[in-house]
């Protein structure tokens, strides 16, 4: 059945079970590849042949002209856990600064609704799509982000740095998903046509540049290792049997290796059934998730205009040199090691040093 987002104010034990698939190609047809993705075919094969009594969410990351994208993650992190908030404050809905897509379709709120999520997505480069490693890096909030942004005036660093280390932060800082299901199906072509006999690449002038037998993976469904250890990692089950790669138009030109090419390769095709099954199976028998004690779903962020105020004070100290006592800024310009403190900080470091 079509999701009800309304869902989330039931008891777990009143709400239908509830399944997210995500499309993970960047391609739509509403932008310059002209044409969409394999993964949103697979996506909407795959919504049609779940048990069609659960909630079936889906959505498609493709990038589509003039809609926002996803913003990549600030690594707030980095600088300290409790900086980095759940949902991710960095960015919100509707802003016209920064647009966001995760932010624009409730994605934070629809992964938190969801019992299993199914990610769908090509093999770009040895690894997984752009889309799909920017949702994944934004999502490193799940993974014990700070649920009360109040208590570092929204994005305070110095605030955040100190919370880190009180007694208050070991109850916060817990992974927010932590009992759902993952299922990764991803799939490649082997390079499509333009690997010659000995397995390179057929344009390469300098052969021995490119050894076949050290290129990665062993197992091609690694290219997605990082996406299913992050999940692992943030307490989201990623079955074994439920992460699988297949290949598709293998020796074929890229043009001939679309949608209405890949449903014609019977192998292929009864491949990813064969695991849409097992994922069903596995979900379906481990049941319904309770909810994390903060949710992203309902999630109101609170007005931060005055904290915003006291930022803009802090990047106009550092903008003249001068970062607040006490701080990481003040103490990498007193160590040299920064070399940060400029009037126009939009200015790239090539323009800077062309001056």
């Amino acid at each position: 059945m079509k999701p009800n987002d309304d869902s989330g104010k039931l008891p777990t034990s009143e709400r239908p079970f509830r399944v997210l698939i995500i499309s993970g190609s960047d391609r739509r047809q509403y932008n310059c590849p002209g044409v969409d993705s394999k993964s949103r075919a697979l996506m909407l094969r795959m919504a049609e042949r779940l048990p069609q009594e659960w909630e079936i969410d889906y959505e498609d990351l493709g990038n589509v002209y003039g809609r926002a994208r996803i913003q990549s993650c600030n690594a707030c992190v980095s600088t300290s856990m409790a900086l980095c908030c759940w949902p991710c404050n960095c960015y919100e809905k509707g802003d016209k600064k920064e647009p966001d897509l995760l932010w624009d379709v409730d994605m934070y709120a629809r992964l938190d609704l969801a019992d299993a999520w199914a990610i769908i997505g090509p093999h770009n480069w040895y690894g997984a799509s752009s889309n799909l490693k920017l949702m994944f890096d934004r999502l490193v909030c799940m993974n014990g982000g700070n649920p009360n942004e109040k208590l570092i005036d929204h994005k305070n660093p110095e605030k955040a740095m100190a919370l880190e280390h009180s007694a208050q932060w070991e109850d916060l800082s817990v992974n927010h998903l932590e009992g759902r299901s993952a299922g990764f199906f991803c799939y490649g072509d082997e390079g499509g046509d333009e690997m010659d006999e000995t397995g390179r690449p057929k344009k390469l002038r300098h052969k021995a540049w490119f050894n076949p037998d050290e290129e990665p993976f062993e197992n091609a469904r690694d290219a997605y290792a990082p996406l299913v250890w992050q999940s692992r990692y943030s307490g989201i089950e990623v079955p074994d049997e439920l992460w699988t790669y297949c290949t598709t138009g293998k020796g074929l030109p890229y043009s001939n290796n679309q949608s209405e090419d890949m449903i014609r390769e019977a192998e292929f095709m009864g491949a990813f059934d064969t695991w849409t099954d097992r994922f069903a199976a596995f979900v379906g028998a481990k049941g319904k998730v309770e909810p994390g004690r903060w949710r992203a779903y309902g999630y109101e962020a609170p007005g931060h205009r005055w904290a915003d105020a006291k930022l803009a004070w802090r990047d106009v100290r550092m903008r003249v040199g001068r970062a607040p006592e006490g701080s990481s800024p003040r103490a990498q310009e007193e160590l040299g090691l920064n070399e940060d403190a400029v009037l126009n900080r939009h200015k790239s470091e090539g323009a800077r040093l062309r001056e």
